[in-house]
């Protein structure tokens, strides 16, 4: 009997001495999670504009990140636990974890120098790690690029700060080159004639700047021919296709091999 009453006097102490203290903490917990919740909702609303269109996703991480460690560290020091000892641990461990996390350091201070520096912004069409394709997302540690046949490529921030990248929209225009090999006893200006007609005729080409067209290569039976077309960046691809049925088109009408 004598320890039943023991351990409830220790419990009413506990109670009394840490209870509201647990209370506070749990209110400022729920109150914590909804602002953060409204901070980031904010977020997504302010930076509407589209030129924050690739810095957003990066800042709502962020500042979740910041703001849930921030709300532990207040809850812990309300609950009275001693920061001493986290920083005990975090002194053992950290060597380890400074090993362990150095990728993803790496990866993070990548994607702050991209959003600087703005090697390539979301929209855009590049080339990295072999693959080709639009840049959908840029996060905290990766950047996400959908490729033309739709296969979803999330690249390291670290990959695409210190190796090449070919942004493919940054100019606006992109070039098509198209080599023809011919026989000597086809007329190269009847030719050239043809090709000038078939891209004139075709509506997604540029005029500007304009078609060139010349021999390139001479070779024992055949020469050839190299097609310079412009196009824009974004449809390149339809264009390409479309150019070379109408070139095909074009010179088999005329009974060109």
């Amino acid at each position: 009997m004598n320890g039943l009453n023991a351990f409830y006097q220790r419990a009413y102490s506990w109670l009394i001495s840490y209870g509201p203290k647990v209370i506070i903490a749990i209110i400022l917990l729920v109150i914590g999670q909804w602002l953060i919740g409204f901070t980031r909702r904010w977020i997504q609303r302010f930076f509407l504009a589209p030129r924050f269109k690739s810095f957003r996703p990066f800042l709502n991480g962020l500042v979740n990140l910041v703001m849930q460690v921030l709300l532990i560290l207040l809850i812990m020091q309300i609950l009275g636990i001693q920061m001493t000892i986290f920083a005990a641990v975090i002194a053992s461990f950290g060597v380890a974890a400074g090993f362990a996390l150095a990728g993803t350091l790496q990866n993070f201070a990548s994607g702050v120098l991209i959003l600087i520096l703005k090697p390539y912004r979301m929209g855009d069409n590049i080339i990295t790690q072999n693959q080709e394709g639009t840049v959908t997302s840029i996060q905290l540690f990766y950047t996400v690029v959908t490729t033309f046949d739709n296969k979803t490529v999330i690249v390291p921030n670290s990959k695409l700060s210190n190796e090449i990248i070919v942004n493919l929209s940054k100019q606006g225009n992109r070039r098509l080159d198209i080599d023809l090999k011919f026989g000597y006893n086809m007329d190269y200006e009847k030719i050239k004639q043809l090709i000038t007609e078939a891209i004139h005729n075709m509506d997604n080409t540029l005029v500007d700047p304009p078609l060139r067209i010349g021999i390139t290569k001479l070779e024992d039976s055949t020469y050839t021919v190299t097609v310079n077309i412009w196009a824009k960046v974004h449809g390149f691809l339809d264009t390409s296709m479309a150019v070379n049925e109408s070139l095909l088109r074009q010179l088999k009408s005329a009974g060109i091999k």
